[in-house]
């Protein structure tokens, strides 16, 4: 699999603490072996073409896989980047 991001995305990793970039490089690990790793929470959001993931308890990103791209659409606090607020 390859991890692609969107340039929002990039911008919010670059912006996040740098505790809190050590965990989503970790999560990104293994996002890239599993999609499903029990770390990472993640579900499909209901409605949409996409998945939310989990960093820690405040943080989650949103990612969609294409074929054998996993493109990384949002990074950020929950509930408050991810277009729910």
């Amino acid at each position: 699999m390859i991890l692609s991001f969107a340039k929002k995305a990039e911008r919010s990793y670059k912006r996040l603490p740098p505790n809190i970039q050590k965990k989503t490089d970790k999560q990104f690990l293994y996002l890239l072996s599993n999609h499903r790793h029990p770390s990472l929470r993640a579900r499909k959001m209901r409605g949409q073409g996409y998945f939310e993931g989990r960093i820690d308890i405040h943080y989650r990103f949103t990612f969609q896989i294409e074929g054998h791209t996993i493109y990384v659409l949002t990074i950020g606090p929950h509930d408050e980047r991810l277009g729910k607020k």
